[in-house]
């Protein structure tokens, strides 16, 4: 896909060098077409990392979930095509920097570290910090963790929120995928996993013999990551976020993959 992706870039500069056009980016193109209110054949590119039901995952060969469908009704929206790149994680923010990618959904919380290098859109869904231990643990709550080793996704705000228990003695196991850090406290390698409440139900749910803490580590608010400056682009997301939630489509989405419980 990325081989693709390069070579459409590649004849897209090609094409703007003979025509004298200015810009040649992806970047360029997407923010141009979205201006337009969308154009033909133009593509919005996502980053996302498949390891987050149900935001994002793979079912079968697809990669599906909320954030995959809300960004397949923002493309519709701007009259452009969705192509998904499934990355690491924390390499979902270089990738938008670099202009590789469009915009970034994958549960991603907003926060002054990814400020930095980023701009966010108006958030779409909160979601919350949450605790996974054994059933036997005598972790009962966050003030339950210090002293004990720690399993996260790397490059989340789960990792965050966790290092801050470096400093009373905690150590922090990263993993690539939220479900191996899972696995390394089913094993005993370590005393708890720190992840979104979703995801978390689903863990549960597929093992037995682990729980979800009551007290949630942290609040937070999801939004959608776009290339630092790129305002065009932010404001016309942001226009068709507010068109999806006062039509409603954005809640049924939520709802179809998120029980209200």
């Amino acid at each position: 896909m990325k081989k693709q992706i390069l070579a459409l870039t590649m004849a897209a500069m090609m094409i703007g060098s003979l025509t004298a056009c200015a810009g040649s980016g992806k970047g360029d193109e997407t923010t141009a077409a979205a201006s337009n209110g969308g154009a033909a054949g133009a593509v919005l590119t996502m980053a996302t990392n498949a390891e987050f039901p149900p935001y994002e995952y793979h079912d079968n060969n697809a990669i599906v979930g909320i954030d995959v469908e809300i960004a397949e009704a923002l493309a519709e929206k701007l009259g452009m095509t969705l192509e998904i790149e499934d990355i690491a994680f924390d390499s979902i923010i270089p990738e938008i920097d670099s202009g590789k990618a469009d915009i970034g959904l994958a549960g991603m919380t907003v926060n002054e570290d990814r400020l930095k290098n980023v701009d966010f859109s108006d958030p779409y869904t909160t979601a919350s910090q949450v605790i996974i231990v054994k059933d036997e643990s005598d972790i009962t709550g966050p003030d339950d963790l210090e002293g004990k080793s720690i399993g996260v996704q790397l490059g989340t705000t789960g990792d965050i929120y966790a290092s801050d228990y470096e400093e009373t003695g905690s150590t922090i196991e990263r993993y690539s995928k939220g479900f191996e850090a899972v696995q390394a406290m089913m094993q005993g390698k370590i005393d708890a996993v720190v992840i979104d409440l979703e995801p978390a139900k689903v863990f549960v749910e597929e093992n037995e013999g682990i729980k979800i803490l009551d007290e949630a580590l942290t609040v937070e608010e999801y939004a959608i990551a776009v290339k630092k400056g790129n305002t065009e682009l932010l404001d016309k997301i942001n226009t068709a976020l507010s068109e999806l939630k006062e039509s409603g489509e954005l809640q049924k989405i939520i709802d179809k993959y998120i029980s209200a419980e």
